[in-house]
């Protein structure tokens, strides 16, 4: 084997070469995931091409520089003449398919969506072990566009195939060996590995596998028509899931180029629709809420490896176990030995039941248990690097705890609240140190839940936020960064979306039309389901706190219909009655005619000539409230950014994904149509509608959306 130059060629700005032992090494440089945007894609093809007509080259490797193979097409580039620009992704898989050098793609790291389709092309695949590879485009709402639903199928099977690619599943490089998408797994340096794997392919073999030439998939039991039934239940992203399927169908009929022809139809119909546009929004939105424009890049992050977790009831076990499955040592603190006792066998049970269900070994869950143990004295957190307090939510309960750990916690001890809506600001007041003080609110259950509102009171120091953000990624939450206000981001965008839900009821519609009418909107649960689930109880406190506090405008629009429905007893789910009711044992809410007579009573009492509610003002009056408030909290600095307040609905409050979240959804509507409405709302309905000063200043503006806040 002749040994050429290993002097290596810049081809593009994101892709070089370079020939060692007569193996031609492309690797791909387009951080941080790799994408096969234009320039990519362009220094690919400049590289085949350049590899396969080199004499001295007998074989061809792709990599990937940095963390990963490739994390597919370059997001940012859709819908823009760069996605389409020439060569494609087809274009150059045709280049591969047709060479008669072998080529191989030496994964590490990762290859998903479009870096696993370019793997597929080729005529062998190897993996690092430990590497992620699967097909995820449905979870931007879109399908495999580069032949992934064609190729797939024909390498393991169209039930295999079926299964992850609907789904976005990714697998470690083993399962994937073992599937049979990889050909081996190897560790160590990948290019290395490549160079390993050709001399053996070459020296062995004259033909070498290429997925194209393969005949149909073969069917392997695939049940289309039930995967079809069950995608349509899946209201995120249903209408990507179903052309998936479709897709992945066509490879048991269609030959290479016809399926590919139907595969990328189906793909550009999705491309262009709303529903990808707005994941691909969330997409972005979600990596986006970590970084904090008001802190320096070089500030420290605090190593947290011990945690104490004060309050042993449903929050407080769910904050203990997503703090131990990251690998932190948990102390669960209650002054109650048998309320702690009661916790020790609700950990116990949640990790046996994630270990049957296959989300964890049995090992992993043993190990993680382990790292919870339990005490009934503040004096063992005394060593801690982080301290959460999740105790009832009430300010002088709190206080009491903060004033007595901040006497026993290390200087350096991140001390966190867990309140909901709470003054944070005033639980630090009672610290010895109030820069180490900062909210976590976590959501129920807080070991299932992805969102954390991480709360910055006005002493919190730069330090103690980077790191309580860094922490929130580190335990699998989606963080995002809110200033002290009365309920934060979500709870008090919460507050007049229940406002109007409840009028909705004065004037006219049932608890059922209201769930129904937003459920079908998207939301994952109507406003009084949820409210039976979580109990009436839980909200009376800030009802009450809203009277007290409120001026005269808001408290036009206040109603009586929960008060009145918690001093009967009824508190949802947890007492059999709320808005609904509840037959023992059966979480189906029932409608109650006692609960109309409370609507028709609190109605009266107000002078509200009830009438006939269309679904539509339902779901216009609950959106635009929920738009109206997340502008005030942008204009107020709670909120960093329209986005955050996006990821902080969808991912904590069951607004739907595929809408974008509330904010995404105003721009969607437009921002003079949602003034307008608010408008003629105010007019109508009652002075407290007036537009949010931000909104009348956007549209003054003409501007279109929330990226452009300084007007």
């Amino acid at each position: 084997m002749s040994t050429a130059s290993p002097a290596q060629q810049t081809m593009s700005e994101t892709v070089t070469l370079e020939i060692v032992d007569a193996v031609a090494v492309i690797e791909i440089a387009n951080p941080p995931v790799n994408g096969l945007g234009d320039t990519t894609r362009k220094g690919l093809s400049d590289a085949l091409a350049q590899a396969f007509a080199d004499d001295a080259v007998t074989s061809v490797a792709i990599t990937g520089a940095g963390r990963g193979f490739s994390g597919g097409a370059d997001v940012r580039q859709f819908n823009t003449p760069a996605a389409t620009a020439e060569p494609g992704l087809r274009t150059i898989f045709a280049q591969i398919t047709a060479a008669e050098k072998p080529v191989v793609a030496a994964i590490h790291g990762f290859a998903l969506g479009g870096g696993l389709e370019l793997a597929l092309a080729c005529h062998y695949r190897i993996a690092q072990e430990g590497a992620s590879i699967g097909l995820s485009e449905v979870n931007l709402g879109l399908i495999p566009g580069g032949g992934g639903t064609q190729r797939l199928p024909r390498l393991i099977g169209a039930n295999k195939a079926l299964q992850l690619i609907r789904k976005g599943a990714s697998l470690d490089a083993t399962k994937a060996k073992d599937l049979g998408v990889v050909d081996a797994v190897f560790t160590g340096d990948p290019a290395e590995a490549a160079r390993t794997f050709l001399a053996e392919k070459t020296s062995s073999t004259q033909d070498h596998p290429v997925l194209d030439e393969l005949p149909t998939a073969a069917a392997d039991g695939a049940d289309f028509e039930a995967a079809r039934a069950e995608a349509k239940k899946n209201r995120r992203n249903g209408r990507a899931e179903l052309a998936a399927i479709d897709a992945v169908e066509k490879s048991l009929s269609l030959p290479i180029e016809a399926g590919l022809d139907a595969e990328r139809a189906l793909f550009a119909d999705l491309i262009d629709g709303p529903e990808s546009k707005a994941l691909r929004y969330l997409f972005f939105a979600e990596r986006m809420t970590p970084k904090l424009a008001s802190v320096p890049k070089d500030t420290p992050i605090r190593d947290i490896k011990t945690a104490g977790v004060i309050g042993s009831g449903t929050m407080g076990v769910g904050i203990a176990i997503s703090l131990a499955n990251a690998g932190i040592a948990v102390t669960l603190i209650d002054k109650s030995a048998e309320a702690l006792d009661k916790a020790t066998e609700r950990i116990a049970g949640i990790y046996e039941s994630s270990a049957k269900k296959g989300r964890l070994t049995a090992a992993e869950a043993e190990e993680n248990k382990n790292r919870i143990v339990t005490a009934t004295d503040y004096s063992s957190l005394n060593d801690v690097d982080l301290i959460i307090e999740a105790v009832f939510e009430d300010l002088d309960v709190k206080q009491s705890v903060f004033k007595e750990i901040s006497q026993i916690a290390r200087p350096d001890t991140i001390l966190a609240t867990n309140t909901s809506r709470l003054d944070v600001n005033k639980i630090a007041d009672v610290t010895t140190k109030p820069e180490n003080v900062i909210g976590l609110h976590f959501f129920s259950p807080a070991h299932v839940m992805r969102l954390l509102e991480v709360v910055q009171a006005d002493r919190t120091s730069d330090e103690v936020l980077v790191s309580s953000m860094k922490l929130g990624q580190r335990i699998g939450k989606q963080p995002v960064l809110s200033q002290v206000c009365d309920g934060f981001i979500g709870n008090r965008m919460l507050s007049p979306y229940r406002r109007e839900t409840d009028l909705l009821l004065e004037a006219g519609a049932t608890p059922q039309q209201v769930d129904a009418a937003l459920t079908d909107f998207g939301m994952a649960m109507g406003p009084f389901a949820v409210s039976d689930l979580a109990g009436l109880d839980i909200g009376e406190a800030g009802r009450e706190t809203f009277r007290q506090t409120a001026d005269p405008v808001l408290l036009e629009s206040d109603s009586e219909i929960s008060t009145i429905l918690v001093e009967a007893g009824r508190y949802g789910q947890k007492t059999g009655a709320g808005y609904y009711r509840y037959e023992e044992g059966n979480r189906t809410p029932q409608p109650d005619p006692y609960v109309d007579e409370v609507i028709e009573q609190a109605a009266a009492k107000k002078g509200v000539q009830r009438r006939e509610v269309s679904d539509e003002e339902i779901v216009e009056r609950s959106m635009l409230a929920l738009i109206n408030e997340g502008a005030k909290l942008l204009d107020e600095g709670i909120a960093q950014r329209a986005s955050d307040i996006d990821v902080v609905w969808t991912s904590g409050y069951g607004f739907p994904a595929y809408r974008g979240g509330p904010m995404y959804y105003a721009t969607t509507l437009g921002l003079e149509h949602v003034v307008s409405k608010m408008r003629e709302f105010q007019q109508n309905i009652g002075e407290y509608w007036k537009p949010a000063d931000l909104l009348e200043r956007l549209v003054k503006a003409g501007k279109k959306d929330f990226s452009d806040l300084d007007v």
